[in-house]
């Protein structure tokens, strides 16, 4: 799909903090779809219309067509703050903020994202996700996990959110593999689910011991020349294995679903494989458009 000119019924829109993409929607099907770095991060509160219109305009006629977004648009520094709704809440029956525009031909409606009040949480966008995996599992019951920056761990019954705990993972990892001085010591990529393993038990088992064992990968490295690709595994292992430890009332006892990238799906599914957690695993790529038709679809059906 591409973003040539095309007949759309209403556009879905994705608007993270480093990037846009958006959807021709004809029902609930995408007929085309384009993309753009024109993130939340990178605009000033009067570029958001011009970013929208510059990827969408091959897909306008003359009549008022409807674009449904979620994501960091509606946070207090983007477009349009669309306040949190607090949990418990059903994601798929959010209703969005209407967003004043200048041109007549859009109708630009922004998915408000989940409070929680205590302990203090809040997510944006990812609540679009869930309502799509919602659609394909209207029935589950228990946590669905999705990694990421900021991972969340989401409690899910009756097709409510009922509570999420967010963890710093994917930032810490970057931050540290990129920023801090294991950048010399966690270089070149592979596999050693050995490796892993082992690190996400330990952490596990004694998370009060995280920061030396992340010193002790850069002190491997220059005593016992540990190689760069596992010195990364292992610092994934010790950052995802604290994770669990401080998710674990999330996980222990629970069904449990993991919705990522592939990689990111089967380094979870790995990790909690460690405590005999068996997750089932989905590739978060169609949950927002699909999270974003049904809220589209309930709009259509209370109008």
């Amino acid at each position: 799909m591409s973003g040539q000119s095309t007949y759309a019924d209403w556009i879905a829109v994705d608007w993270g903090t480093t990037h846009l993409r958006v959807w021709a929607m004809r029902g609930q099907t995408a007929v085309a779809e384009a993309s753009s770095d024109d993130g939340m991060g990178t605009l000033e509160r009067d570029g958001f219309e011009p970013a929208l219109l510059e990827l969408i305009e091959p897909w306008l006629g003359q009549k008022r067509i409807n674009a449904i977004v979620c994501g960091m648009a509606g946070a207090r520094q983007g477009w349009f703050e669309a306040p949190y709704v607090a949990v418990p809440a059903t994601p798929g029956a959010l209703t969005p903020v209407r967003v004043p525009t200048q041109d007549a031909r859009l109708n630009v409606r922004i998915i408000p994202g989940l409070s929680q009040a205590k302990p203090a949480d809040v997510m944006r966008g990812e609540e679009t996700q869930i309502a799509g995996f919602l659609v394909a599992q209207p029935g589950f019951d228990g946590v669905l996990c999705l990694p990421g920056t900021h991972a969340k761990w989401v409690y899910i019954s009756a097709g409510e959110v009922v509570s999420f705990q967010t963890c710093m993972t994917g930032e810490l990892f970057q931050l540290l593999a990129e920023k801090s001085v294991l950048r010399h010591s966690v270089t070149g990529e592979g596999e050693d689910n050995a490796a892993f393993a082992e690190a996400v038990s330990d952490t596990l088992s004694r998370p009060e011991r995280l920061a030396q064992r992340l010193f002790a990968l850069r002190a491997e490295n220059v005593l016992n020349d540990l190689s760069g690709a596992t010195a990364r595994v292992r610092l994934s292992g010790y950052l995802i294995g604290a994770e669990l430890a401080a998710t674990k009332p999330y996980w222990l006892g629970q069904e449990v679903a993991i919705a990522g990238s592939p990689s990111l799906n089967a380094a979870y599914a790995a990790a909690l494989e460690t405590q005999g957690v068996v997750a089932q695993t989905i590739d978060a790529g169609p949950l927002t458009r699909a999270g974003l038709a049904r809220v589209h679809a309930a709009l259509t059906e209370t109008a």
